[in-house]
């Protein structure tokens, strides 16, 4: 069974067309254009959709050509409906719209967050895991029980990624930041006391990034590896914790911040303590693309008939946890 993923939620527009034979799937081809904002900047909705409209075409023509396949070869179409930015999500939904509507294909509303994990289950061979889910949008510890996602730690306000980028910005990087100030961080290793609020196993990072701001005199570089090491030391207590809690004998991240080496470091630690495996997305598939959400239309097809063009939505506001999954 062969699936176009559709990815439109943030700054990245892609296609993706995987190939699904009994469990396994088949990456065929997965082709992404990303809206970068000027320096100091943060993606604007409008500018970012504008981007998605312009490339679509193009983005769409290349991933079928790349996968060697036409659009008639296809059995579904699945698009990110949420959550996201709406203008961008838009431009998925108006392109899968068009295509199921013209073609007569079957077209699958799929949650953005649990593309992320099940692709990463796909390509790392997690079967059940506990799940870090950090991302632009998304500060997570989940695991699947009862037929959802639960919840065991979240963010209470700004997201890991919001943070890397919201600092980066302020020091006249573009988003994403999370390279820059890695790589920064990489050249020092004087740390500077910061706020570190872990609160139950939910974790706040919102006054991290103002301290960080304030410790901006002590330069950049220290200020860059203080910010990393405290973060990341939360995430890895509130991690460390969930693992107890829930006995999982797998621990998965998913999203765009798993490329941070020093952050997976310091979760490796967690799991030698806990007993557990650790598995982290392949860097090339950790942040958006269309791959995740053609993997997760095909399992859903497995256990649901497309849903009614009438019925096809975009949600700016989707949590992963109202989801019910049969497959």
């Amino acid at each position: 069974m062969l699936c176009l993923g559709v990815e439109s939620t943030a700054h990245t527009f892609s296609c993706a067309v995987l190939e699904k034979k009994g469990k396994k799937g088949k990456i065929l081809s997965d082709v992404r254009k990303i809206y970068r904002p000027p320096e100091g900047e943060g993606i604007h909705p409008r500018e970012a959709s504008r981007h998605h409209v312009e490339n679509s075409a193009k983005v769409l023509s290349e991933s079928l050509q790349k996968a060697k396949v036409s659009v008639r070869d296809l059995d579904i179409v699945a698009y990110a409906a949420g959550p996201g930015l709406g203008p961008c999500l838009r431009v998925g939904a108006v392109v899968s719209r068009s295509l199921s509507s013209y073609y007569q294909i079957p077209i699958y509303p799929i949650n953005h967050a649990i593309g992320h994990i099940e692709l990463g289950k796909l390509l790392t061979g997690a079967k059940n895991p506990l799940v870090l889910l950090v991302s632009g949008g998304h500060t997570m510890l989940l695991a699947f029980m009862m037929g959802k996602w639960r919840v065991f730690g979240e963010t209470l306000d700004i997201t890991l990624g919001q943070l890397l980028d919201q600092f980066g910005r302020s020091i006249g990087f573009a988003s994403p930041c999370g390279k820059q100030i890695e790589d920064l961080a990489n050249k020092s290793s004087i740390y500077v006391s910061l706020p570190y609020v872990v609160k139950g196993n939910d974790v706040s990072f919102s006054g991290l990034l103002s301290a960080t701001k304030s410790i901006l005199s002590e330069g950049v570089e220290n200020a860059c590896f203080s910010l990393q090491e405290t973060a990341f030391a939360m995430i890895s207590e509130a991690s460390e914790r969930a693992l107890a809690f829930t006995n999982k004998k797998e621990f998965l991240i998913v999203g765009g911040v798993t490329a941070n080496k020093r952050l997976s470091e310091m979760l490796q630690s967690v799991c030698r303590r806990q007993n557990c495996k650790f598995f982290v997305s392949p860097q090339n598939y950790s942040g958006d693309c269309g791959s995740q959400i053609a993997w997760t239309g095909l399992l859903e097809s497995s256990v649901k008939d497309g849903a009614n063009l009438d019925e096809t939505f975009v949600r700016q506001a989707w949590r992963l946890d109202t989801v019910e999954i049969d497959y």
